[in-house]
């Protein structure tokens, strides 16, 4: 499944930022989002991409996040990994920080937290 991209006007719309996953489709969307800011919105400030189904042994992922970061835009730490326990969380619907407070994804959901904050 694709993600949802943001239309047209809310590109227009935003006035501090977008992040955006950081997949095939992903950085599309970020490319869109550069392309956006120029055609419709120049005060469109990106705060930061984050980096969702990140794989650390795998090449593709690492290489689109060295792209982002050679077009000088603001990658997010710490990276989401992906994770069955997320799924369950969704079928559950129940927040991850209920559903398991002390997995490795739910604790990189609060450092990320803590971060945007910062931003």
């Amino acid at each position: 499944m694709r993600p949802v991209r943001p239309t047209r006007r809310a590109f227009e719309r935003a006035g501090d930022g977008i992040a955006t996953d950081c997949d095939v489709a992903g950085l599309d969307g970020s490319g869109a989002v550069l392309e956006a800011r120029a055609d419709h919105n120049p005060k469109l400030k990106v705060k930061g991409i984050v980096v969702n189904q990140f794989q650390a042994r795998a090449k593709l992922p690492q290489r689109m996040v060295d792209e982002l970061l050679a077009e000088g835009l603001p990658v997010l730490q710490p990276y989401l990994s992906s994770s069955v326990r997320i799924r369950e969380s969704h079928e559950q619907s129940l927040p991850m920080i209920y559903l398991d407070p002390q997995h490795k994804l739910t604790q990189a959901f609060v450092a990320l937290h803590a971060v945007l904050g910062a931003v």
